[in-house]
């Protein structure tokens, strides 16, 4: 599965900003406060680092695939996506450039970082200028449980990679353990995080990216 740039953009955004301050259990129930804890938590964060499993599932064929890999996000503007199985492949964004790398096509592409009119709502949060209770309205999801409290976020503005989008995060702690994105076409694209590291120190060396010898650039 090809996965869109823009995608791996919301994701990180909105991920970076997404591991949680305690809360009252009470507080966090509500969609609006819980909301407004992420956006108060997100200001605080300006990295972090995680492994991941990516699931997708169609929504015009029936059809799952399950990825894996490990993920590095810097703000303002930089992301490393890292996937190792079941097929290699490197979504990098360097803070001017991005890049989209699936060593099996032996293919790079490259296009610039969306800047002016073209910025979305996702990018917006990459740059560390995006505001989750101004860009999106906050609703109770139904996949809830006792042990895992969910937030339902519909982007006010329509946005080409998502229709709407849900994060998970964990009832004791408000640590985030999932996300969710539903695209146009009813897919659902679904990240678990695992082992993330809030402001870890990383340096801007490690989201340049350089194509392999022979590959394909496409600009």
């Amino acid at each position: 599965m090809a996965v869109p740039m823009r995608l791996l953009l919301a994701v990180s955004i909105l991920a970076a900003g997404a591991t949680l301050v305690a809360a009252p259990p009470q507080a966090a129930s509500s969609p609006a406060v819980l909301a407004e804890a992420i956006q108060a938590h997100y200001s605080q964060v300006a990295a972090f680092t995680a492994n991941f499993t990516h699931t997708f599932k169609g929504g015009l064929l029936p059809q799952t695939t399950v990825e894996r890999g490990s993920v590095k996000i810097k703000k303002p503007g930089r992301m490393r996506w890292t996937y190792d199985k079941p097929n290699e492949k490197e979504f990098v964004a360097d803070g001017r450039m991005l890049y989209s790398y699936v060593k099996a096509d032996r293919t790079c592409y490259v296009t610039d970082l969306p800047t002016g009119d073209r910025v979305s709502t996702a990018v917006l949060f990459l740059a560390g200028k995006g505001n989750i209770q101004r860009d999106f309205r906050a609703s109770a999801s139904p996949s809830s449980s006792a042990t895992e409290l969910r937030v339902l976020l519909t982007p006010i503005t329509p946005q080409s990679e998502f229709t709407q989008l849900t994060l998970g995060v964990e009832a004791k702690t408000l640590k985030l353990v999932t996300m969710e994105t539903v695209d146009v076409d009813g897919g659902v694209s679904t990240f678990r995080f695992d082992n993330l590291r809030e402001n870890p120190s990383l340096q801007d060396k490690e989201f340049l990216f350089t194509p392999p010898k022979g590959v394909d650039v496409i600009r």
